[in-house]
C-alpha cells in the first residue's frame, strides 16, 4: 500500500513538473509563432480526447471526428462574423450540432462492423464537405467564411498570443480531466470490454449499441468544442477544415500517443504538430524526414508513447479492495428457465427442431450430442446470441423470447464459452469486475464484489495477475467467477471441463454442486461422460437438433437412441 501511494505521488510530481515545463516555456521562450504552434496543438489535443473515446476505448474507427471538428469550426464562424454572436451562444451550439448530426448517424451506423462503420463514418464527412462547398450563401463556398471574431464571453475578448494560448490549455485541461475520469470510470472500463469482445460483453449485462453511440456522441461533443477554438484561433473558417487531413491527423495523433489513453492524446498532439517545424529547415526534404520519425515512434512504441512508458516503468499495482459478497436474488425455488418448441433454421440445415427444456433451482442438467446436434445453437439461442424461429423462452417467468442478449443476462442468465473469453491485458479481478458494472454504480464497488466471487472460486491470489498467460484451468475458473459475480439464477456452462486434468475436473465438479446447493439452475454442454454423468442430475440429449434423451444420467449408456447416435463404443 506504501509502495503505491508513493509511486502514484511520482507520478503526479511527474505530470504536474510536465505541465510547469509546458507553462514555463509559454510565459519566457516561446515567440508569437511557437505560440501560434502550441495553441493548435491544443485545439488538436482536445479533439483527440474524443477520438480516444470512441476509438481508443470503444474500438471503434470513426473516421466522422474530423467532420464533427469542421461542423464545429463553421458553426462558430458563421454565427460570430455573420451575426456578431459571442461565445455564450457560438460555444454551446458547437457542441450542440456535432451532438445533432452524431445521434442519428450513430444510430444508423454503429451496428455495422468495423471496417464498414469506418467507410459509413467518412461518408458522412464527405457529405458535410460537399454541403459547405455547394452552399456558398451560408458557408462562403471554396472561400470560407473570413472575419470570424477572437472568443469572446460577457464583453472579455482573448487577443492573439498567450491569452488565447492559455485559453486553449485551460479548456484542455478540463477536457483532459473529465475524458480521465470517463476512461477510469463505469463507462471507460465497458467500452474497453465492448472493445475487446462485444459478444461477451453483451452476454455480461452491458447494452453494446447504447454504450457506443454514447461514446460516438462525447466524441463528437469533444471535436464540436475543438473546431470551436480552433476558428477563433485562426479567424477564418474554409472548407480545409472537413477535408481528410484533419482526420488523418487526429487519428495518428491517438495511435503515436497511445490508444485509449488522455495522456497519450497529449503527447501525441504536442508531438505530431511540433515535428513539422521542428524539420522546417530542411526544406522540401522535411516531409520525408517527418515520415522517417513517424514510422520511427510507431516501430518502436506499437502501442504508442504511452505504452511504451509504461512497458519501461510499469504503473504500480493497485491495492486489492476487501471482498464483499454482492446482494443476491430473492431467493425461489421451482423453475428457473423454461424453452418450448425451440427451432432455428440456418439455410435450409435445421440447427434446433422444436427443442423443450426446463432448469430448476438446485438441479444440474447435463447437455449431450454429438458434434453438430445442436448443442451451443441451444445455449446461444438461450442467451439470445441467435434468435429463434420459433418457440418460447421464459426466466424467472418472465418472457424473454428473442430479447437481447444484454436484456437477458440481467433478467438472470449467466453464460460461458468453450474458450475462456478474457481480456489478455486486464487482471483478473478487472475481468471480474467487468461483470458487475451493469450493476454497480461505483468500479470499487464491482472490483469489491468481484473480489468476494475470486475467493469464493479459490483463485482469490489471481486478483492482479494479468489474464494473458493464465493456464487454461485458472483462466476458467476466472471466467466462472465472473460469471459467479452476476449472481445469476441460471448458468450455462460450455464445455467447462475441456483441457482440465482429473484433479482440476474433480475440482470444479465440487464447485458446480455447490452452487446448485445455493439454488443456482446450470445447464451444462459436455463431451466428457466421465465428468458429467456423476455431476448431473438430469441428462438431456439432442440429435439433429431434436430431443433424443431427457433423463437420468444412468439411464444414458441404456439407451439405444443415445448409444447410437453419440456414445457408441467410444463414449460408452
Amino acid at each position: 500500500m506504501r509502495d503505491w501511494l508513493w509511486r502514484e505521488r511520482v507520478g503526479a510530481v511527474a505530470l504536474a513538473l510536465a505541465a510547469g515545463g509546458l507553462l514555463a516555456y509559454a510565459l519566457l521562450w516561446a515567440s508569437p509563432y511557437g505560440l501560434r504552434v502550441l495553441t493548435v496543438a491544443g485545439v488538436y489535443a482536445l479533439a483527440s480526447f474524443g477520438f480516444q473515446i470512441i476509438f481508443g476505448l470503444g474500438g471503434a474507427l470513426s473516421l466522422a471526428q474530423g467532420a464533427f471538428f469542421g461542423l464545429g469550426a463553421y458553426v462558430t464562424g458563421i454565427l460570430g462574423s455573420r451575426y456578431g454572436f459571442d461565445a455564450s451562444v457560438t460555444f454551446p451550439l458547437s457542441l450542440l450540432a456535432p451532438l445533432l448530426v452524431a445521434l442519428p448517424v450513430g444510430l444508423a451506423v454503429l451496428r455495422l462492423d468495423s471496417h464498414y462503420f469506418a467507410l459509413a463514418t467518412l461518408g458522412v464527412a464527405q457529405v458535410l464537405h460537399l454541403l459547405v462547398v455547394n452552399l456558398p450563401d451560408l458557408t462562403g463556398g471554396a472561400n470560407g467564411v473570413p472575419g470570424v471574431p477572437p472568443f469572446a464571453l460577457f464583453g472579455w475578448s482573448a487577443p492573439r498570443g498567450l491569452p488565447t494560448t492559455a485559453l486553449v490549455w485551460g479548456m484542455v485541461a478540463v477536457g483532459g480531466l473529465i475524458g480521465w475520469r470517463v476512461a477510469r470510470g463505469r463507462l471507460g472500463r465497458s467500452l474497453a470490454l465492448v472493445r475487446d469482445d462485444p459478444m461477451a460483453a453483451a452476454c455480461l449485462g452491458l447494452d453494446v449499441g447504447r454504450l457506443r453511440l454514447t461514446a460516438f456522441v462525447l466524441s463528437a461533443l469533444y471535436a464540436g468544442a475543438a473546431g470551436a477554438l480552433a476558428v477563433h484561433t485562426q479567424r477564418v473558417v474554409s472548407p480545409e477544415v472537413l477535408e481528410f487531413p484533419v482526420m488523418v491527423t487526429i487519428l495518428t495523433i491517438a495511435v503515436v500517443g497511445g490508444r485509449g489513453r488522455m495522456v497519450g492524446a497529449l503527447l501525441g498532439a504536442l508531438l505530431l504538430i511540433h515535428l513539422p517545424e521542428w524539420f522546417r529547415g530542411l526544406e522540401r526534404s522535411y516531409l520525408i524526414v517527418y515520415g522517417a520519425a513517424l514510422l520511427l515512434v510507431i516501430l518502436l512504441a506499437p502501442m504508442g508513447l504511452t505504452g511504451l512508458w509504461a512497458r519501461l516503468f510499469p504503473p504500480p499495482g493497485r491495492p486489492l479492495p476487501d471482498p464483499v459478497e454482492p446482494p443476491a436474488r430473492p431467493a425461489r425455488n421451482g423453475e428457473r428457465l423454461r424453452a418450448e418448441g425451440v427451432t432455428k433454421d440456418f439455410g435450409g440445415v435445421r440447427a434446433l427442431d422444436g427443442v423443450s427444456l426446463r432448469l430448476e433451482a438446485g438441479v444440474i442438467v447435463g447437455l449431450i450430442g454429438p458434434n453438430g446436434s445442436g448443442k451451443t445453437t441451444l445455449i446461444n439461442a438461450l442467451s439470445g446470441l441467435e434468435r429463434v424461429d420459433s418457440g418460447r423462452l421464459w426466466i424467472d417467468g418472465r418472457t424473454m423470447t428473442n430479447a437481447r442478449p444484454d436484456r437477458i443476462a440481467r433478467a438472470g442468465l449467466a453464460r460461458s464459452f468453450q474458450a475462456a473469453i478474457l481480456p489478455d491485458d486486464a487482471t483478473a479481478l478487472e475481468a471480474v469486475a467487468a461483470a458487475r458494472l451493469p450493476l454497480d454504480r461505483r468500479v470499487e464497488w464491482a472490483e469489491a464484489h468481484a473480489r468476494w466471487a475470486l475467493e469464493r472460486l479459490g483463485v482469490g491470489a489471481l486478483a492482479d495477475r494479468l489474464c494473458h498467460g493464465l493456464p487454461a484451468a485458472l483462466r476458467r475458473r476466472v471466467e466462472l467467477a465472473r460469471a459467479l459475480a452476476r449472481r445469476p439464477p441460471v448458468l450455462l456452462l460450455d464445455e467447462p471441463a475441456a483441457g482440465l486434468t482429473d484433479a482440476e475436473k474433480a475440482e470444479l465438479a465440487a464447485l458446480l454442486r455447490a452452487l446448485a446447493a445455493d439454488g443456482m439452475a446450470l445447464l451444462v454442454v459436455e463431451h466428457d461422460m466421465e465428468f458429467l454423468l456423476p455431476l448431473a442430475d438430469r441428462v438431456l440429449c439432442l440429435d439433429r437438433g431434436r430431443r433424443l434423451y431427457d433423463g437420468a444420467p444412468d439411464g444414458v449408456r441404456r439407451d439405444a437412441g443415445v448409444i447410437a447416435a453419440y456414445l457408441g463404443g467410444v463414449g460408452a
